[in-house]
């Protein structure tokens, strides 16, 4: 198509889009009012590729896997296998080889699962674009967008592509990711100077940049790399932290447990050549094999991927987790504030009743479905109620920017819940919402704006009439248009008691439309309609998620913009308090800092409140030490989703820049699924603190076995390469089995755990002492008892490896109930994670035990039928211990979330 002759063009040859009039772009692209054919979007997508900016580079696989050998233990493992291997032992040195190799893998494994996990969670919260193709309003993902497409931007939507405006009302959008610029920027559609920097360009709208204000449309200029943001090399979304506050926590507490165990090997490497005479070799393979034993080298490894493995259940539960510090964090949540509309209730309006001058009207039917009669309330009224109500169900048709959707007997909304009612209803009194629209030309509009609270549009009907419609919030729209205040006020009070949102309509007949039409056309002469009263009806899972948190112990507080008549009804119905107390945005307001945590404290319901008034109350409840969740879907909740502990953005009507702010994405908007993400946070919580609880007094019991033998002069009970061993199949096997456990029964009944609770609390450190001693005197009980029979040394140290192996068994199905009993029947038999576990590790020890190269290599002997009885034996012995230590502290009331 031609362009025309006095297109500008800027130096790479592109046209200067912002200098252009916006009907030449559109003539220029060859786009209509319709916007482009799903064909011609296609063949362009063909063309010109997708909406997407390349992904950061990826660092190779090998480069990845030879990065996991980068730290300082490794190299000294690695110098432990070179020097085992120059003095001889090759046995030694090939067991710690494997070791390291095994750790290597588990953490190339967990790194590739993380990636995984986020690549996944980009995917799931790809923003999307509202355009028009073939005349209609649709949904599509922001990388489908091509070159002509047409682009409908609102208050909060973050600009999809590069696109020149046709339309702009009231609208404002920060541009400070190109530009720096902390305020935003006004925009119009007239053309921009040529010469005109790009924080100049009033005509455009680019690619990452958020709508703050107002409404409008545009046509797509440039796409991916093509756009701005594509060529300056900048990306929104940069790469999510992996070190969360937890794994750091692990982190430094492994490096000081390493440095602790190499300073403890050194000296007990003295000890054992200066003062027991040992070989220095066979000193230096003792420590080695003893520091591998003692430092848990795998556990930030195996707690990554308990971490990733948790966010796949939450994204399987409809909660996407876009940083793992939130699955940390929900463990200790202990306040949710949550939205009421979509998020506590359906968010699927319906019109149920309609104030007219002539009366109340009734209207059957739910949800966006199109069926139900129109009747009036009470008893029988003389005259159509659909004909008196007729005046207001137009006005509310077209006054209004949503379409249905009709899939299969599936009724949906494109666009705002209200309006989507409204289109519903009009359907309901006979109206073709196509044909309406058609035929009442609507010649410009005022969109709708929380700072003004109504919506104006101004039509030129069939036969030259010319109307103005307002609706909107009736304390907005009742002043200056001649209705009793006191009668309206009335039906919206008892609106409102019923749970209902209420909305005015006015409307205007003029004799000229405005040119373009403004505040002050909106103002005087005036009729009012009436009122539409609708209800949004509570979820029934939301329901049974609230009383799930009353029994967890978390405070659920409402916070909406409805009247305070209205939530409280809703707030009521939900169950969040037998009889909810209330407060408005004005009430927030005018209390100071000091008296709004007392208010925060005893409020459950927030009504009428702004985003001033949201951040505001999630300080106050930080300031009392509660772990607060709050969820949001506006650019406007951005500052309180950022405050909160955990930020929660809607994934369907949530805005993207609410979405940038969040930890968060609830795909489905629902309160229930905030709930399941908690219990989820829990358990990965509860997993995390199970294998730090099975890992360390383990680890301790091995140790101590052969400290206290050469302190002693005695033989130690195991040999350096049997130690590696025992740590090769254990590692990998049963502790990785733990991140795999499921929801333990009654997390959602005990209370939250304290936000600041240190990583061994004083059970965990209780049971690393006593586990640890309980292993030193089975092993070296076993070992002696196995020296005074006459079975020989490698007999000896045979029993006891398989002692040890058979106790941290057993120790680990006493761990996956901390709490509770583990002789239930769930307890007994174990996951299949930990039956796969259970059963390779016995494939490995009876190999260890009799298979002959294995002999040869580690000198291990058969192991006789009453000794292996015997064994297991002592393994039952320490879980019926262990079971009653549990008991008893149960008892003593030493399980409190404080102590464990």
């Amino acid at each position: 198509m031609a362009r025309p002759a006095a297109e500008p063009h800027g130096e790479t040859g592109a046209p200067l889009w912002h200098a252009l009039p916006h009907h030449d772009v559109a003539h220029h692209l060859g786009v209509t009012a319709d916007g482009l054919s799903g064909g011609e979007a296609s063949a362009r997508l063909a063309r010109h590729g997708p909406n997407r900016l390349p992904e950061p580079p990826r660092q190779h696989p090998l480069l990845r896997f030879l990065a996991q050998f980068n730290n300082m233990l490794i190299y000294f493992l690695l110098a432990g296998a070179l020097a085992a291997w120059l003095i001889g032992h090759g046995v030694d040195a090939g067991v710690i080889l494997a070791v390291v190799l095994a750790n290597a893998i588990i953490g190339y494994v967990q790194e590739g699962k993380a990636e995984e996990a986020l690549r996944a969670i980009r995917e799931m919260i790809t923003p999307h674009a509202t355009a028009l193709r073939d005349g209609q309003r649709v949904s599509i993902g922001a990388h489908e967008l091509v070159p002509g497409d047409v682009v409908l931007l609102e208050p909060g939507d973050r600009v999809p592509a590069d696109a020149r405006l046709m339309r702009a009302r009231g609208m404002r959008i920060d541009e400070s990711v190109l530009t720096g610029e902390s305020v935003a920027a006004e925009k119009h559609e007239e053309p921009a100077p040529e010469a005109a920097a790009l924080g100049d360009r009033h005509s455009m709208a680019f690619s990452g940049t958020t709508v703050a204000a107002g409404q409008g449309a545009a046509v797509v200029v440039a796409t991916g790399v093509r756009s701005e943001i594509g060529r300056i090399g900048k990306l929104m979304a940069e790469v999510e932290p992996m070190a969360t506050p937890l794994l750091r926590q692990i982190d430094g507490f492994a490096r000081r447990f390493t440095w602790l165990a190499f300073g403890g090997a050194a000296l007990l490497f003295g000890f054992a050549v200066a003062f027991r005479g040992h070989d220095w070799a066979d000193a230096l393979i003792a420590v080695v094999a003893l520091a591998v034993g003692v430092v848990p080298e795998g556990l930030p490894a195996v707690i990554t991927i308990t971490l990733a493995i948790g966010v796949r259940r939450m994204a399987a539960r409809n909660a996407v987790i876009r940083l793992l510090p939130a699955v940390e964090t929900l463990g200790a949540t202990s306040v949710i504030c949550s939205d009421k509309t979509g998020t506590l209730t359906r968010n699927e309006m319906t019109a149920r009743r309609i104030f007219v001058p002539e009366g109340e009207v009734e209207v059957e039917g739910g949800g966006y479905k199109p069926e139900g009669r129109i009747v009036w309330t009470g008893a029988a009224k003389a005259g159509a109620a659909t004909q008196a109500a007729l005046p207001l169900i137009r006005a509310g048709l077209l006054c209004n920017d949503a379409q249905l959707r009709r899939e299969a007997d599936h009724w949906s909304v494109e666009g705002d819940p209200m309006e989507g009612a409204l289109v519903t209803l009009a359907i309901k009194a006979g109206l073709d919402p196509a044909a309406e629209r058609s035929s009442w030309i609507r010649r410009d509009e005022i969109p709708f704006d929380a700072a003004y609270r109504f919506m104006a549009t101004a039509h030129e009907g069939p036969g030259g009439e010319k109307i103005l419609f307002i609706k909107g919030a009736p304390e907005a729209l009742l002043p200056r248009c001649g209705a009793d205040p006191a009668l309206w006020g009335a039906h919206v009070e008892a609106a409102a008691g019923h749970g209902e949102r209420v909305l005015a309509e006015r409307a205007k007949t003029v004799a000229q439309l405005p040119e373009r039409l403004g505040f002050d056309d909106a103002n005087e002469g005036f009729r009012f309609l009436g009122l539409v009263g609708f209800i949004d009806p509570p979820r029934p899972e939301a329901v049974a998620a609230i009383a799930e948190c009353h029994s967890a112990g978390i405070e659920v507080k409402m916070i909406t913009g409805d009247h305070a008549a209205t939530a409280v009804a809703i707030a009521r119905q939900l169950g969040i308090a037998e009889e909810p107390l209330a407060a408005t945005g004005a009430e927030v307001d005018a209390a100071d800092d000091e008296a709004l945590v007392g208010i925060a404290r005893r409020i459950s319901v927030f009504a009428r409140t702004s985003p001033e008034n949201k951040l505001r109350i999630v300080r106050a409840l930080q300031s009392t030490g509660a772990v607060v969740a709050m969820t949001g879907d506006g650019v406007n909740d951005a500052p309180s989703l950022r405050q909160a502990d955990v930020g929660i953005a809607m994934g369907r009507k949530g805005t993207e820049a609410a979405k940038q702010a969040a930890e968060i994405v609830l795909v489905d908007d629902n309160f229930a699924s905030i709930v399941a993400a908690v219990r989820e946070g829990r358990t990965v919580y509860d997993n995390i603190r199970k294998m730090i609880a099975w890992t360390l007094p383990t680890n301790g019991g091995e140790v101590l076995c052969v400290i206290v033998a050469i302190l002693a002069g005695a033989l130690m009970p195991m040999s350096p390469a049997q130690i590696l061993w025992i740590n090769l199949v254990l590692s990998a096997t049963l502790g990785l089995a733990l991140a795999f456990e499921p929801t333990e029964p009654g997390i959602m009944q005990r209370p939250p755990r304290p936000a600041k609770a240190g990583l061994l609390s004083p059970f965990m450190i209780w049971r690393i002492v006593f586990v640890s001693l309980l292993f030193l005197v089975a092993a070296l009980g076993l070992f002696q008892l196995s020296l005074a029979r006459g079975q020989g040394v490698d007999l000896a140290r045979t029993i006891v490896v398989n002692a040890i192996v058979v106790m941290e068994i057993f120790y680990l199905f006493n761990v996956r109930y901390i709490r509770g009993s583990s002789l239930t029947l769930t307890g007994v038999v174990g996951t299949p994670a930990v039956i796969a576990a259970l059963v390779v590790v016995v494939m490995a020890q009876f190999a260890f035990t009799y298979l002959p190269l294995m002999q040869e290599i580690f000198l291990t002997r058969p192991v006789a039928l009453l000794d292996g009885i015997m064994i297991i034996g002592v393994g039952v012995a320490l879980m019926g211990v262990l079971e009653v230590e549990k008991l008893v502290l149960r008892r003593l009331g030493l399980f409190a979330a404080e102590n464990i």
